[in-house]
């Protein structure tokens, strides 16, 4: 029997001058089924960090729990603020130590700290892409044409919630495995994480 895992999306990280947004679609699949049209793939690690997940599902909902759980630990026993870097390189490590029998998952990581804003793709071995904006899945290629077009580095907050959204939709008019319900927007800042509300999302979506 073919084994089937839940798989597809498309996942958008971007670099603001005041911020970095994360973005993500919201459909689930299971070969050609859509298992969910409101799948979560944003997971906040820490009060300025995130990741967005793309691959199968238990995987990169394990790998956001331990890394979740290792920060905390981190902060608990030193009493100090976790950095984006310390967060990159503590999950391409896990991923680096089960090469063998890798997750499938390829991640961003985004985030804010004393260093300023970061963006950071991992792929299922641990390698690592610093660079201004990414994105991961199946949907990626439809994305990444609206992002070389359209970003600049001294985008605005709002400038970057709306390229977000447009890079999300476009793929979800091409790629048949991105889709479902929502576009879910993460922005963090030196204030903290915060969701875009859905009715701002809608009329960016239109």
């Amino acid at each position: 029997m073919q084994e089937v895992k839940k798989t597809g999306t498309t996942t958008v990280g971007i670099t603001c001058k005041d911020c970095v947004i994360l973005a993500a679609e919201s459909k689930s699949t299971l070969g050609y089924l859509i298992s969910s049209k409101t799948s979560q793939k944003i997971y906040k690690v820490d009060d300025k960090i995130a990741i967005t997940t793309a691959g199968g599902a238990g995987d990169t909902q394990q790998l956001a729990r331990v890394l979740k759980a290792e920060i905390q630990i981190y902060k608990l026993t030193r009493n100090s603020d976790f950095t984006v870097n310390a967060a990159v390189n503590l999950l391409s490590n896990i991923l680096q130590n089960n090469r063998y029998y890798p997750y499938m998952a390829m991640l961003i990581i985004g985030g804010a700290d004393r260093n300023g804003y970061h963006i950071y793709s991992i792929d299922p071995v641990g390698g690592l892409e610093k660079d201004d904006f990414t994105a991961t899945g199946s949907g990626s290629p439809f994305a990444y044409g609206v992002l070389e077009n359209e970003y600049k580095p001294s985008m605005t907050r709002e400038e970057g919630i709306k390229l977000v959204v447009r890079a999300i939709r476009s793929a979800r008019e091409r790629d048949i495995f991105s889709g479902g319900k929502n576009i879910n927007v993460l922005v963090i800042d030196k204030n903290g994480a915060q969701m875009v509300d859905e009715e701002k999302i809608l009329e960016l979506a239109k």
